[in-house]
């Protein structure tokens, strides 16, 4: 543990600056990004709204979608609840949603007042369970955890609670897959679209279950039918996938690195392929078409590349969640030869994964190996940053790095939350097309900059 981490550790117990992430109850928006999916928040007053603002709006500007935003229904917990309880003001919330609004599964959320008084959620939500209301609960309450525990806690209880049971037999070539958080990366819609469209590219069907390529709680009803689960991250959904993989019998891949550029896509196709036995021939020919176009834009780009002299950034830092964190790293210094001085995870990472992740990170290319700061707290960001041996001119990091990025005189390219001078409708990162995306962002920032 460096000595910054171990300045960390010593006041643990104080409160945490700029957190870059929301707390539990904020998987109302992994519950909002389904399709016609309605999240019911069993909650003090502010808490929904404060999630919406950090994680929809100050993010990207993401909007709040058909279930999120003021959408949800909240029972706004006020100190009656907090002395008798609040089992009968859930009973009548869920009564009046179901009444006016239209969804296709309620999910209920529980915030820390009824966890820390009792309330008896499983057994009101039961009730309407065993009327075949599509109505599953999650006790999300904040001090169990980020969004990134809550996140995991909705897809059990979806899973659980609403799909239920299937002993059939698997369809072949059909995948589901699990990656990044909904809301909580600002750039998820458009990453979701370009791993579906590159995995459809090589033969498989997708149950992608997030965003405006999934069909919603229909395409979550196939979760048990499909041929394996795919995780694509450092470590988050491999709790979900172990527990299908227990449920289902369902075999799963586990690839840590989001593939960002030819390289790194072409690498991970390729062992989705061998993985799911697919045709090799198809899935060479879909790289090969894939790589030509792609290595035809860079090709464009290499003027500006060898020609620019004023400005082009050659030391970077990366400050954010663990698997964009890896993966936007491995392809600057893979696809760009440019030079990590500082990689900063920020989504704490429960302790049994931090050595698989510092290993990932040792890999980085066959002459680069890097150890990653575990830092949540925003003041040690900050200054882990400014006080780097080795300034970086870039900062790909997020809204509160940008001070930091002026104390050093460099750049700052905002990818992960919060996400505040970022408007984002269907941008990628992620994939052969996203790639070309944030290289476009990245060295428009630069000579904008320089000028």
């Amino acid at each position: 543990m460096s000595q910054i981490e171990n300045s960390y550790e010593n006041q643990k117990t104080n409160s945490i600056s700029r957190p870059r992430y929301g707390c539990a109850i904020g998987a109302m928006y992994t519950a909002s990004a389904i399709p016609g999916v309605v999240p019911i928040t069993h909650c003090g007053p502010g808490c929904a709204d404060k999630q919406y603002v950090s994680l929809a709006f100050y993010n990207g500007f993401q909007g709040g979608g058909y279930g999120g935003g003021a959408v949800p229904p909240s029972l706004n917990a006020s100190e009656n609840e907090v002395v008798f309880g609040g089992n009968e003001r859930l009973k009548e919330l869920i009564q009046a949603s179901i009444k006016v609004i239209d969804a296709d599964l309620f999910v209920v959320l529980t915030g820390c007042i009824p966890d820390l008084v009792g309330d008896d959620v499983p057994s009101v939500v039961s009730k309407f369970q065993e009327k075949g209301v599509p109505i599953v609960y999650a006790e999300t309450g904040g001090f169990k955890g980020n969004n990134y525990t809550g996140h995991e806690l909705v897809t059990k209880a979806i899973i659980d609670q609403y799909i239920g049971d299937y002993e059939g037999r698997k369809k072949k070539n059909v995948v589901n897959v699990w990656t990044e958080i909904p809301y909580q990366n600002p750039f998820w819609r458009g990453d979701l679209s370009e791993i579906k469209r590159i995995l459809e590219g090589i033969g498989l069907k997708v149950n992608i279950l997030f965003g405006h390529d999934s069909k919603g709680v229909e395409e979550w009803k196939e979760i048990p039918k499909a041929q394996f689960n795919l995780v694509i991250s450092t470590w988050l959904g491999l709790d979900t996938a172990k527990h299908l993989e227990k449920k289902y019998e369902q075999p799963f891949l586990h690839i840590p690195v989001i593939p960002i550029g030819a390289k790194a896509t072409s690498e991970f196709l390729r062992k989705v392929s061998g993985f799911a036995g697919l045709n090799l021939e198809r899935t060479e020919q879909f790289i090969q078409r894939e790589e030509k176009l792609y290595y035809k834009y860079l090709e464009d780009f290499s003027d500006f590349y060898a020609e620019y002299w004023w400005g082009i950034p050659s030391k970077f830092a990366v400050v954010g969640e663990s698997s964009y964190n890896l993966a936007i790293t491995k392809f600057l210094v893979n696809q760009l030869g440019l030079i990590p001085v500082k990689q900063i995870i920020t989504e704490n990472p429960p302790e049994v994964h931090k050595d698989s992740i510092r290993k990932e990170f040792l890999n980085i290319a066959d002459d680069v190996s890097i150890t990653p700061l575990f830092l949540e707290d925003g003041y040690l960001v900050e200054q882990a940053l400014i006080n780097s041996e080795e300034k970086p001119s870039i900062i790909l990091g997020t809204t509160w790095d940008r001070d930091a990025a002026k104390q050093l005189g460099g750049n700052i390219v905002e990818i992960g939350f919060p996400a505040s001078y970022e408007v984002v409708l269907s941008r990628a990162n992620v994939g052969y097309r996203g790639a070309l995306s944030l290289i476009e962002k990245i060295f428009t920032i630069a000579i904008s900059a320089s000028a």
